[in-house]
């Protein structure tokens, strides 16, 4: 075989090659998007490239495999669902305690379903495996929550929160199917 033939099969096996490895990345890219939605925006902006993002997004998609998640019984989804009820018609006489409470409700619906809550960031990333769609409603209501706490939220940023935290709440009780005791 001459040079000229072993170098243009060389060439040709390697733009298969990648081309191959395009095709697999493009792929996981769109699997990734898909997934965790407006939070794969906020992961790359975050990491500041692609590939560190979707790195990231893939070590949490490991970590959640190792976390017990359990779906909820049909007792503690009404209960919890009562729960948010009571927090909704306190909103009316205390917006700001109404938000704290939403918030603590959320924390304790993630908590039984067997989410970590030590820690805000590590409870976003670990949501953000099967809650991705409505995780930027978490990020906006964790910041009007902290603005509440130094008396800075409006009363409409805090009927905000309260519609952002329901949104969450909504997901994290019906594990993200379309009925279930928490909607109305």
């Amino acid at each position: 075989m001459s040079t000229g033939m072993i170098l243009a099969i060389v060439i040709g096996a390697v733009v298969v090659i990648a081309l191959i490895a395009t095709a697999v990345s493009m792929r996981r890219r769109r699997r990734l998007r898909e997934q965790f939605g407006p939070e794969y925006d906020r992961t790359v902006e975050d990491a500041g490239s692609r590939r560190a993002a979707e790195d990231e997004l893939g070590a949490r998609e490991k970590r959640h495999e190792a976390l017990d998640i359990k779906p909820l019984s049909s007792g503690q989804r009404e209960r919890y669902a009562q729960e948010w009820r009571g927090v909704q018609e306190e909103f009316v006489d205390r917006p700001e305690g109404a938000v704290h409470d939403a918030d603590r409700l959320v924390t304790s619906l993630m908590h039984e379903r067997g989410y970590p809550t030590e820690d805000f960031e590590q409870q976003a990333r670990d949501l953000s495996v099967e809650h991705g769609r409505t995780l930027e409603h978490y990020w906006a209501a964790h910041e009007i929550n902290t603005l509440s706490t130094t008396q800075r939220a409006t009363t409409e940023q805090l009927r905000g929160a309260m519609v952002h935290y329901r949104a969450l709440f909504d997901d994290l009780l019906t594990n993200g199917s379309s009925a279930g005791p928490g909607r109305s």
